[in-house]
């Protein structure tokens, strides 16, 4: 599986692309940050962070796109940018057919590190550890794309058994209920 991990960002949009599957050595195939000038109007930044993520995707071509949740922040100016940035990565992936995971920061935290509440510093180190690269990816928002994509490949096998299930059972019910007893 290949996933290309995005922490949205107006300023800095961190991207990075994992392969590997859950139970196995996963492999970075590239990291980085997709930067916008902060004294250029939003419009053209978006258009600027739409571009950067279509390089990524045409460059690494991943099969699952996860993306950083936004989540409500005490700086509304700065959710905003976030919630925008989210959107363009979301609509990049949905453009090419993409299928587009949502994940937490906690339940990133959580899936690479073993605590939801970890530091930056403990989450690029263990993308450092479990990627085994030479150095945390620098800046943080690449570390943290990194751990996105890790989470998407770790989780996606129990969260595709889960919507089978639940797609059996809603099938099995329905059967049930059109059946005359």
């Amino acid at each position: 599986m290949r996933v290309l991990g995005v922490d949205p960002g107006l300023t800095r949009c961190g991207i990075g692309v994992v392969e590997g599957v859950a139970g196995r050595p996963l492999r970075m195939l590239g990291v980085g940050v997709v930067r916008t000038p902060a004294d250029t109007a939003i419009a053209e930044r978006l258009v600027l962070v739409e571009r950067g993520i279509e390089e990524w995707l045409d460059t690494h071509r991943p099969e699952y796109v996860a993306v950083e949740r936004v989540f409500s922040q005490h700086n509304v100016r700065t959710v905003m940018g976030t919630a925008q940035a989210s959107a363009v990565a979301m609509l990049c992936a949905a453009r090419r057919g993409l299928p587009v995971a949502l994940h937490t920061p906690s339940e990133v935290k959580a899936a690479v590190t073993g605590s939801g509440r970890a530091d930056k510093a403990q989450v690029g180190a263990m993308v450092t550890r479990l990627l085994r690269l030479d150095a945390p990816p620098k800046p943080a928002d690449a570390a943290d794309a990194l751990a996105l994509a890790i989470c998407h490949i770790w989780r996606a096998p129990a969260t595709n058994r889960l919507q089978q299930a639940v797609a059996a059972h809603r099938t099995t019910s329905r059967t049930t209920k059109g059946r005359i007893t």
